[in-house]
């Protein structure tokens, strides 16, 4: 039996290792599967595991008010350190570029646990850009024994890069956000959960054909301070002249967004600030809406396999495959960018007969089962 430890510690990290560790779980002869929280986002990622009736094992609890960088990263690499010297997995699974996932990798290198990557190989070769996600992936790529690339673009990054362990291997999967999207969004037509948001915005919807909804999502450490500013103008400019469009932003509760966005748009009529949503709730307004304003990876992925479109505001994307489905667009966070960007999906919307048809760069719903595949075949 092979012991797979699994860490995470914010919401992104759950949502993409939920279906793993239900795969994992499944199959009780044949792995021990131990969830450690860090505590990163702890509040965050408690309701995507009761929604997937997942029970982590250990929460080491790193979270502190307004903490560095630096303090995170040195509080969770000797924390986990520590943990993962108790459990002596065979293997710890990390996913994407976080602090949590960065520091994991290297405490289990210093320990000689090996490592595998979820959703390994994403690149946008400016290592500031996602900061600091986009050294904490490369830093990971030069650990992993396994890598999970979600896309074969992914692979052909990490191949360039000739992995450091000569043993490594890379294994194409698909991304289990499609898996966590798909098992999600069936579940919560069928039988959605309560939310005022979500009744409100149906209701907003259902009283003219002409109505839009626009779902607005924003933490992104690069775009803190005014490019944040920027965006927060634009929104409520565009908001002023289009009183047809409901606009709904779930803020982050991070200060650098929260306060910017609540002195910016708290006053807008149709701008409606919430509380983070918690996944099943925020998949809802995800499916209900028409247009995405968005920095999150995360909804780059999920959004085209429900045929929304998505305007993002960096200036880069580790996930081009979201660029070629014309779902996709970069529109950074200058005003005028912005502006016309939203506009042109408005009036698009407003004149297309139907929705746009999904599309699933990222994935067919089947990568969890791939990667429990990879790993009993690298396992002796």
């Amino acid at each position: 039996m092979l012991h797979v430890a699994l860490v995470l510690g914010t919401r992104p990290e759950a949502i993409k290792l939920a279906p793993l560790i239900l795969a994992l779980r499944a199959e009780p002869r044949r792995f021990r599967t131990t969830v450690v929280l860090s505590g990163q986002h702890a509040d965050l990622v408690a309701p995507i595991l009761a929604f997937f009736d997942i029970r982590a094992d250990i929460d080491i609890n790193l979270m502190q008010p307004n903490q560095s960088l630096a303090s995170l990263t040195s509080r969770a690499v000797t924390e986990l350190h520590r943990v993962l010297g108790e459990l002596e997995p065979d293997w710890v699974v990390v996913q994407g570029d976080t602090t949590t996932a960065m520091a994991c990798a290297l405490a289990a290198f210093y320990l000689k646990i090996k490592v595998a990557h979820l959703e390994a190989g994403l690149r946008t070769n400016r290592i500031d850009s996602p900061f600091p996600e986009e050294i904490n992936r490369r830093f990971i790529s030069q650990i992993a024994a396994l890598h999970w690339a979600p896309t074969a673009a992914s692979a052909r990054a990490l191949r360039r890069e000739a992995m450091p362990l000569p043993h490594a291997r890379i294994v194409v999967t698909g991304n289990t956000v499609i898996d966590a999207l798909l098992l999600g969004v069936a579940r919560l037509r069928t039988a959605p959960v309560p939310d005022a948001d979500r009744d409100r915005i149906a209701a907003f919807l259902a009283a003219d054909q002409r109505h839009r909804f626009v779902l607005v999502t924003g933490h992104r450490r690069e775009n803190f301070g005014e490019p944040l500013r920027q965006i927060c103008r634009t929104l409520a400019r565009l908001a002023a002249a289009d009183q047809r469009a409901l606009f709904l932003y779930p803020v982050h509760p991070n200060p650098n967004v929260r306060t910017t966005v609540d002195e910016m748009l708290g006053r807008v009529p149709n701008i409606v600030l919430t509380a983070p949503k918690n996944y099943p709730e925020f998949l809802q307004l995800l499916d209900l809406s028409h247009v995405i304003v968005t920095d999150s990876g995360g909804v780059q992925e999920e959004a085209p396999a429900l045929g929304k479109v998505v305007l993002v505001t960096r200036d880069t994307t580790e996930r081009p495959e979201g660029l070629k489905t014309g779902l996709v667009k970069l529109v950074g966070h200058q005003p005028t960018r912005l502006l016309a960007a939203v506009r042109s999906a408005l009036v698009a919307s407003r004149r297309a007969r139907r929705a746009p048809k999904p599309a699933f760069p990222y994935g067919d719903g089947a990568a969890a089962a791939r990667c429990v595949k990879s790993l009993l075949a690298k396992s002796p």
